[in-house]
């Protein structure tokens, strides 16, 4: 019973480890997925869909909502 407590332990701890290393935040404190045009350009999808970003307004070609300015959808800190 006492080697099936470490055993369980173990992988926990050897998970959360896992986990901490590849959530994707690079040393400046960015997400590492944040790159893509659906995070760069200065109209982007609220929901980040796959190369949805446009230089001018419009509408997602995935999801079909509306996009928003980047500035104003990430000047709270992105904590929506």
């Amino acid at each position: 019973m006492k080697n099936i407590k470490s055993i369980t332990l173990g992988l926990c701890l050897f998970s959360a480890s896992l986990f901490t290393v590849s959530c994707g935040v690079d040393k400046s404190g960015k997400n590492a997925h944040d790159t893509g045009k659906e995070y760069t350009s200065a109209y982007v999808c609220p929901m980040h869909c796959k190369d949805s970003g446009a230089a001018e307004m419009g509408t997602c070609p995935v999801c079909k909502m509306d996009l928003v300015a980047r500035d104003k959808h990430i000047e709270n800190g992105h904590t929506h």
